[in-house]
């Protein structure tokens, strides 16, 4: 029925059409397996028995053509094969059932990655990408009462009616994200779309969960009860609708449409049931251990039924509730108590809460119409053309944002007067900043959603269906390509939708045996949750298949033809294109299927990228390469190849596209065709893997050979570094592999014998932890390329060595799965030594190889190995992150076990340090920004290192702790040296100073401590400035010093920044005249360099004391020797200057002492600059601190003196200020004073003091003189010309209040001072009257 058109086959021609071959099946012993293929068809097709030929068995017999091998391109991929469990029953259920009875029904749980299928009455479920499926099929038995309910266990077609939801209740409790990991708990409802009769089992894989509770509905209760049911009848006639056949109305029972099912949050083994029924009504199931509770829902779908008058076919007569889905495929109880769900009616899409609490509320919160008038909102009704428009289905992605709807509109062509159906897809979305909740009732039945895309139609013509083909179609969304859907049919076809390259495209899937039905598909979980998966398929007799990307968009065919009549055509794409088919004069010819109409965008490209695009140049230069490779294998024969390599342009390109990049991973990435088989752990003891390991690097050494041979070698070297980086990468991988392979079958050799070694299993852990990883790491490769699905997931591991990364990002993501908490103690020990034992076996070989091949490889600048990449040290840190904690947790158990583990996690710290260093050097080599990968790196080395050695001292401890004697300690110190060895070699690598430090101490090792400072040349000093900081700050003084005799240069470089000491390491190295200026720097610091050191012997919580002015003196008395001792050029400038700083200190103490006998006491121990001194005296209007202030001028520098001149204004102003000069003028103009008299009283005046303090004869000056910053007298000359009054002392005095009557006695008091007692000069001097 939905059949597009198909791709020509390519089998013989002669082949019997009559003849099917068989399915692929299990396979069967070996006397059942030869009659089997002794009586199969010898035309037929070969079915894929052990050995996985499913791919092998789509090509042709005859002789492979290119056409015939793009065909196997486009083949399904098989998955895996039903449990023999099922097998046996189908072929039981098919001798007992009549031809053409239909009583198999299965499906596919995206989330728990569970396949079930419904043969008789019994329900099988298995995990369909368990490479071993036949281990672990749980199979339940319908119970009778539930069978024969409504008179239907006589027919064999129940089983077509039952829907099952699967209760996955590990999602309840952690990430759904499970990649390779089988469902560990999860229920069953399934409930009856034509009896309506529920069965829940709590649990299948519990010994008390797979108990099933029956619940039958009653006919006029509206809510119901039930527990479980040992036996009984319930007859009832069901609720009756009438239906159309295509030829008119028949009476038909209603019957439910859609079901599915959540976990009801904090309950145990409680779910929630909601399920839609054909008469408009809404039910759910409340399920627990104990019964099933069913109540309908208050408010139900509600629509009329009507008939429309042309052809008499029915508007809607059943259908009212169509499909049930949650917003959100994945359900965490953390997220909230309550989930939205949608349900798709006649004509509309709405949006349902549910909460999930003790008492159930389901509340509608917004409708929004489909099918209406306004066809921009949806569907446009009523067009021309148009009679009819059903909505069969509905999906919502992953992100809850977008709608999909399968829409069947029956149309009658005007032309032919024929009728025909019409089949679309409506993609609609919700309009940008909708917020619908419960409390937005008002908005609850307005425009929630809007068209993403106009309708895409998918099949224009189709013949018309009675509305039971058309209710049994079904919809999924989600796979690759991108934005693709795959609709199945009643009639078990699938087909997938796709819009690529400016037109639909369709993909049948179809299998050259028969294959029976395609019961459901879903889609296989991707590595990434924001990536889809590629679709797979349940088929009725043949297994599991997947439909990989590549098929799907080389496959795909376009739709068959339409009519050339489009008016009244309910494709929205065709109006549009005539108008603009008829704008442009109509020389654009019309496309195909509304292609025009649609704006791909982003679905387009997103398609696009699962498609590799390789140009022809490439595919010509793998080719040739290939072709001369192999004739070297042959020959050993290289001439010319060089010279055809390069004008093929194989060099043009650089990295893992490189032409001989691609040719090396093809070499370590071959997939053996005979490895594995059905038995599934039976493949690791196989010596075929490690042969064909041995072969690959075999082969890969030749590819070098023939690259050194042939001069690509120095070719690749000089211009693709990363090419041939990339190919010397995978011949360490190989080699790691091949240790890994070495490994595991130790592993598995030492569980087979039973025998003592610290990785024997467990009875419940026999698998053991490398090989739950091969099993994950396969399973992720297996879901990320499609064509590899019919392989076992150890094969897959052991074949892609180039994708050894994988490992590492299955460590980092997924370590909780392999090494779980909720094990044992010691399994966890033992399970995690395994893993820590694979990382370092892999690395370890990895730089072996390197080591031996190190002529092989390019310069290393800038280039990163593969093992210093982010998802390797990812890895590691998670290994190691949990190792730690057991070691925190490991006090109490055997000694040797937690030694066992210390070792380990010793080599994990050893590889993982290195891949930091190697990764940082690459950046810093690159010059890129490197800072916060080296703090993470310091971050993690140092916790690592410090716990590792705190567990050495806690094994030295344990190891004695029963021991006596005088001889312990050295027992102990002996044990220390001995388990801290390696650890000490892994910190001096790593610049692990804290960790050298702490062993060095504890041995008591000084003659070890010089030697590790000797290696360690940091850019700082290395350990050695480590060693000083930490002797600094114990205030090991001496120690320190002592240290600087033999590490004199890393000394000095160290007590730059601490003064206190510098000078006593300087006079050691005699450079007295830099002692001298660190000692003068030192005793007139005010920051915490000029605090004075504590001397060990004090304790050690003693702080540094601030210097007292006494001893800043002390200080630059030192000062002064040892710049007398230094005798270099300017030592006597040097004095002089430390002379003038004394007496500014005595100065100070004065000062104060002045000070504070008026103030409040001060702080002694503060120095105060000559400045704060000055102040400080014109502050305190004291005649002997004013005084003062012009000494400590006097012992300042020139240039301090010039910059502060206004301060020394400021002083001969408080100096004037201080006698009561208008007095002084009275009293000698009344008194008459003699000479004599008058020197006697002006001496006496502070002007006279501070006159001849700073110009006397007997003046103390430093540097320079007074006269070259403030002169004592005026320049009569320069009076007229002077503007700046302050520019001597005579003009400041002028600014005197008394001045105009005591200026004379003034300016004869500072030339008396300056003369001394010479009075005849002095008046000489004097200003005129």
């Amino acid at each position: 029925m939905f059949s597009p058109a198909t791709r020509k086959s390519h089998f013989p021609s002669h082949k019997d059409p009559n003849l099917r071959p068989d399915p692929p099946s299990t396979p069967l012993s070996e006397s059942q397996n030869q009659s089997s293929i002794t009586n199969r068809p010898s035309t037929g097709t070969p079915a894929p028995w052990a050995s996985r030929l499913s791919v092998l068995a789509r090509i042709p017999s005859s002789k492979n053509t290119k056409k015939g091998s793009d065909a196997d391109r486009i083949e399904p991929v098989y998955v895996g094969e039903f449990p023999q469990v099922v097998r046996n029953a189908q072929a039981s259920f098919l001798q007992r059932s009549a031809p053409g009875d239909a009583g198999i029904s299965g499906g596919i749980d995206r989330g728990s990655s569970l396949s079930w299928i419904i043969c008789g009455n019994k329900l099988f479920l298995w995990t369909y990408l368990s490479s071993a499926v036949s281990k672990k099929c749980v199979v339940l038995e319908l119970p009778f009462t539930a069978i024969e309910s409504r008179d239907i266990s006589t027919k064999s077609s129940h089983g077509n009616s039952w829907m099952v939801c699967v209760v996955n209740w590990d999602t309840t409790f952690r990430s759904t994200e499970k990649v390779g990991l089988e469902c560990d708990s999860a229920g069953i409802v399934i409930c009856n779309q034509k009896t309506q009769a529920v069965i829940y089992w709590p649990d299948i894989y519990s010994e008390d969960g797979n108990t099933p509770i029956v619940s039958l509905p009653a006919l006029d209760d509206e809510s119901q009860v039930t527990h479980s049911f040992r036996g009984g009848k319930t007859k009832a006639n069901p609720r009756e609708q009438r239906n159309w056949n295509g030829n008119g109305y028949v009476v038909k029972p209603s019957f439910l449409n859609s079901f599915i099912a959540s976990p009801i949050p904090g309950a145990s083994h409680e779910c929630i049931a909601l399920a839609c029924h054909s008469n408009g009504e809404l039910w759910y199931f409340r399920c627990t251990s104990s019964g099933i509770y069913r109540k309908k829902v208050s408010h139900g779908s509600s629509a009329t039924s009507t008939r429309d008058s042309d052809n008499e076919h029915p508007s809607m007569t059943k259908g009212y509730a169509r499909s049930l889905v949650w917003r959100y495929h994945h359900f965490v109880v953390s997220e909230g108590s309550s989930r939205q769900f949608f349900l798709l009616t006649n004509n509309a899409v709405e949006c349902w809460n549910i909460q999930l609490t003790p008492d159930i509320n389901i509340s509608e919160l917004w409708s929004n119409e489909i099918v209406g008038a306004d066809g921009d909102s949806g569907i446009k009704k009523d067009l021309a053309g148009q009679k009819h428009v059903w909505l069969l289905d509905l999906q919502v992605d992953d992100r809850g944002r977008e709608f999909t709807i399968l829409v069947a509109t029956f149309c009658n062509d005007r032309i032919s007067s024929s009728s025909y159906t019409q089949y679309s897809l409506l993609t609609m979305q919700y309009k940008s900043g909708q917020n619908f909740s419960l409390e937005n009732a008002d908005t609850r039945h307005g425009k929630v959603l809007e068209k993403k895309t106009p309708m895409q139609v998918i099949i224009p013509k189709a013949r018309v269906e009675d509305e039971d083909i058309l209710f049994a179609m079904r919809l999924r969304v989600g796979g690759k390509p991108s934005g693709s859907s795959i609709i199945l049919s009643g009639d078990g076809t699938a087909t997938v939708t796709n819009y690529w390259r400016g037109s639909i495209r369709l993909y049948h899937f179809d299998l050259p045996w028969d294959a029976g039905k395609v019961l459901d598909a879903s889609v296989l979980p991707s590595k990434e949750d924001s990536e889809e998966g590629a679709w797979v398929v349940l088929t009725e007799k043949a297994g599991i298949w997947a439909i990989p990307e590549k098929a799907v968009l080389l496959g795909g065919v376009e739709p068959p033809e339409r009519s050339l009549s489009r008016k009244g055509s309910s494709n929205e794409g065709a109006a549009e294109e005539e108008k603009r088919s008829l704008a442009f004069g109509g020389n654009i010819a019309p496309r195909r299927a509304s292609s025009e109409a649609w704006d791909a965008g982003n679905m387009q490209r997103a398609v696009l990228t699962g498609v590799v695009h390789r140009s022809a140049q490439d595919e010509e230069s793998e080719a040739l390469l290939g072709r001369l490779f192999h004739d070297f294998l042959l020959s050993g024969q290289v001439e010319g190849s060089f010279e055809k390599l390069r004008n093929s342009g194989a060099f043009e390109k650089d990295g893992e596209t490189n032409v001989f990049a691609r040719a090396s991973k093809s070499i370590v990435d071959t997939l053996a065709k005979h490895w594995t088989t059905t038995r599934g752990a039976e493949i690791v003891s196989m010596a075929v893997v490690s042969s064909q390991l041995l072969d690959k690097q075999q082969k890969h050494q030749r590819f070098l050979q023939f690259l050194a041979l042939s001069k690509c070698h120095e070719e690749l070297s000089s211009r693709q570094r990363h090419s041939l980086q990339t190919i010397m990468e995978h011949g360490e991988k190989l080699a790691g592999m091949i240790q890994l392979r070495d490994l595991h079958n130790m592993l598995s050799q030492n569980r087979s014998d039973g025998g003592s070694s610290p990785y024997s299993g467990a009875p419940n852990d026999m698998s053991g932890s490398l090989w739950d990883l091969i099993q994950l790491v396969g399973e992720k490769a297996r879901r990320n390329t499609v064509l590899l699905m019919d392989r076992d997931n150890a094969e897959v591991f052991y074949s892609k060595v180039s994708d050894l990364e994988e490992l590492f990002y299955c460590l980092s993501h997924h370590l909780q799965h392999i090494i779980g908490r909720e094990q044992s103690f010691i399994i966890q020990i033992r399970r995690a030594c395994e893993i820590s034992n694979t990382c370092t076996t892999l690395i370890r070989t990895a730089i072996q190889y390197k080591n031996v091949h190190q002529t092989w490889y390019p310069s290393p600048d800038g280039l990163t190995p593969w093992y210093c990449q982010p998802v390797v040290r990812s890895g590691f840190w998670s290994v190691a992150s949990l190792i730690l904690e057991l070691l925190k947790e490991a006090m109490e158990f055997d000694l040797s076990m937690k030694s066992d583990l210390f070792s380990h996690m010793e080599g994990l710290t050893d590889v993982m340090l290195e891949a930091y260093a190697g990764a940082i050097t690459a950046k810093i080599e690159r010059e890129e920004e490197h800072k916060g990968l080296l703090d993470e790196y310091w971050k993690r080395r140092d916790a690592l290192l410090d716990s590792l050695y705190q567990q050495v001292k806690f094994l030295v401890e344990a190891r004695h702790q029963d021991s006596d004697g005088i001889d312990v300690v050295e027992l102990k110190e002996a044990s220390l040296r001995e388990l801290s060895s390696p650890l000490l070699s892994i910190a001096r690598r790593h610049e692990g100073y804290q960790t050298q430090w702490n062993i060095c101490c504890d041995l008591n090792d000084t003659g070890l401590l010089r030697s590790l400072m000797r290696e360690s040349m940091g850019p700082k000093g290395g350990f050695s400035y480590f060693v000083f900081k930490q002797l600094y700050e114990m205030h090991q003084y001496a120690k320190l010093l002592r240290l600087g005799e033999e590490f004199q240069e890393e000394l000095s470089v160290f007590l730059n920044q601490h003064n206190d000491l510098l000078w006593l390491h300087e006079t050691f190295l005699n450079h007295f005249s830099s002692a001298s200026e660190t000692l003068h720097a030192l005793a007139l610091s005010q920051d915490d360099g000029s605090a004075l050191v504590i001397d060990e012997g004090s304790e050690s919580n003693h702080t540094k004391c601030e210097p007292s002015l006494a001893d800043r003196r002390r200080l630059l008395n030192l000062s002064k020797i040892a710049a007398m001792a230094g005798m270099d050029s300017g030592f006597e400038m040097k004095t002089r200057r430390i002379e003038a700083d004394l007496h500014i200190l005595k100065l100070q103490e004065e000062i104060l002492k002045l000070y504070h006998d008026n103030k409040e006491k001060q702080d002694t121990t503060l120095l105060l600059t000559p400045g704060e001194l000055i102040e400080m005296c014109l502050k305190s209007k004291n005649r002997e601190l004013s005084l003062r202030a012009f000494d400590v001028f006097a012992w300042t520098s020139s240039s301090f003196q010039r910059s502060n001149k206004s301060l020394l204004e400021e002083c001969w102003k408080n100096a004037a200020g201080q006698d009561d000069w208008a007095s002084l003028y009275q009293a000698s103009t009344a008194e008459g004073w003699s000479d004599e008299e008058s020197l006697r009283f002006l001496r006496g005046t502070l002007l006279f003091q501070a006159s001849n303090r700073c110009y006397g004869p007997d003046a103390q000056i430093y540097e320079g003189g007074f006269d070259e910053v403030l002169p004592l007298r005026q320049d009569v000359d320069l009076v007229s010309s002077l503007n700046d009054v302050g520019s001597s002392v005579e003009r400041i005095l002028m600014q005197h209040k008394d001045f105009p009557e005591a200026g004379k006695l003034m300016l004869t008091t500072i030339m008396l001072g300056q003369f001394g007692n010479d009075v005849d000069e002095a008046e000489n001097a004097s200003p005129m009257e």
